[in-house]
């Protein structure tokens, strides 16, 4: 069922940002088996250290994290101008509508409840790394 994720001419490289090692872990098994690259962080700030130094092409973000949760690293990483158009899906376990408006208010561009579904998942990956390498293009 794999499409290629060969996008612009290199594979898309996620970031997963979440404080839980098994979740990290599950989600680069599953994306690596789709031909992503994938960087993991376990917390917020690690997160903006790697997007500072090589930023990714897609975030997927855990919304309840300590120290920082995922509301506030997307909009740390929204509100700089060398970032803002880089595309974050948050993924977590709330699946209420004030979550979901609280996480696109933040700059996160999509959505994904826990647990995840493998195939939604990575049609939406593959949509956000579309249309973020567009938006980049024209920034």
């Amino acid at each position: 069922m794999s499409t290629s994720p060969d996008i612009a001419g290199h594979p898309g490289r996620i970031l997963v940002v979440d404080d839980d090692r098994d979740n990290r872990e599950v989600l680069g098994v599953v994306l690596g088996w789709e031909g992503f690259v994938v960087l993991t962080a376990a917390s917020g700030e690690e997160a903006l250290a790697i997007v500072a130094r090589e930023p990714p092409d897609l975030i997927l973000l855990d919304v309840m994290m300590p120290d920082m949760n995922g509301y506030q690293v997307a909009a740390r990483i929204k509100g700089t101008h060398t970032t803002r158009n880089i595309p974050i899906m948050m993924v977590t376990a709330l699946n209420d509508l004030a979550s979901r408006v609280r996480a696109l208010d933040a700059g996160a561009e999509d959505f994904l409840a826990k647990p995840l579904d493998r195939v939604e998942l990575c049609v939406r990956v593959r949509s956000l790394l579309r249309s973020g390498r567009d938006d980049r293009a024209f920034a």
